[in-house]
């Protein structure tokens, strides 16, 4: 058996009127360069001035579903009452900013009924769950996140609830998390010394700019002032899950700061890397290599350059 391929991206404010653009096309290209057997997606984004709220999530799922259609990727799940659209997605009910799962089906199997999206009050964004038969022991639940880019226990809260949805009785599920965290990760690698450093380094002490609080530790403006690592801390805890940049002491590359001032968004924090793919202990074997896709196409897609991992479904433990 091959491995399985996962993969995260932020696709920058991905609109109905995106389609037939050249931002569209770079887009698509990036996701076939990486070939994914489950892609997270987050950013898929209705105009909300012009579209009923009633017909947002239609328009959401026909987006995410002709994206996925000229990827070769699906994201097609059985229609219910609740969430009768047919697509995996997931948004807050008062928003309607979308994160999606999509996958090959050619490689991967959707577990029937599997798919749940959650919102309001658990995750500002919402956040889309599905478990998939990648061909090893037990499905792998996956969770498509976007953490809140403002508030930083609001980002610590969704952590935990992002935790109770993998946790179960003596241990955990097996599964990835893959996002946009808008965070900097708590993982920790040895420093060479005998002791233990921050995977990332520390990205804003010497910044000054507005936006400081969304990001810094409480009370540290104006003087140390260190990143907020609190949402990914819960989830690392006593390997719980890991980070599969760190855990395979992948190069580190950032995945945001490509985009100058100008074109899209300001952006006043430089070089950071917030997209994250987390997986749980009994994952944590199976990983093999990690990247950040830089790619022409990639860095003219999005403000945030994908990520991606493979694993080899065998290599997934019994542990819990």
């Amino acid at each position: 058996m091959r491995t399985r391929r996962i993969a995260n991206f932020n696709a920058y404010k991905l609109t109905p009127s995106t389609r037939g653009t050249s931002s569209w096309a770079a887009r698509v290209t990036a996701i076939q360069e990486i070939a994914p057997d489950i892609l997270g997606l987050q950013e898929i984004v209705i105009d909300e001035s012009a579209t009923p709220h009633g017909s947002w999530a239609a328009e959401a799922a026909r987006l995410i579903q002709d994206l996925a259609e000229e990827c070769n990727l699906t994201a097609t799940v059985r229609p219910t009452a609740g969430h009768p659209h047919g697509a995996a997605m997931a948004a807050n009910w008062h928003r309607p900013w979308f994160t999606a799962i999509l996958w090959n089906p050619d490689t991967v199997q959707l577990v029937d009924d599997s798919f749940r999206p959650y919102g309001a009050p658990d995750f500002w964004h919402g956040c889309t769950t599905a478990r998939f038969d990648v061909g090893g022991r037990e499905p792998v639940l996956v969770a498509s996140y976007h953490g809140d880019p403002f508030r930083k226990d609001f980002r610590a809260n969704e952590s935990l609830r992002l935790k109770g949805t993998f946790r179960q009785t003596g241990g955990v599920q097996p599964g990835f998390v893959v996002g946009d965290f808008n965070s900097i990760s708590a993982a920790e690698i040895e420093d060479g010394d005998g002791g233990r450093r921050y995977y990332d380094d520390e990205p804003y002490l010497d910044m000054d700019h507005d936006d400081l609080e969304f990001q810094v530790q409480d009370g540290s403006i104006g003087g140390i002032q260190l990143a907020d690592r609190q949402p990914t801390q819960s989830l690392l805890r006593k390997g719980f899950m890991v980070d599969a940049a760190a855990h395979l002491g992948a190069p580190w590359q950032a995945t945001t700061g490509h985009w100058e001032d100008g074109r899209g968004d300001p952006d006043p924090w430089g070089a950071r890397r917030i997209d994250l793919i987390l997986a749980t202990r009994s994952v944590a074997p199976a990983l093999t290599s990690y990247r950040t896709h830089r790619s022409p196409a990639a860095k003219d897609a999005a403000d945030h350059l994908p990520v991606y991992a493979d694993f080899d479904p065998l290599n997934i433990s019994e542990e819990q």
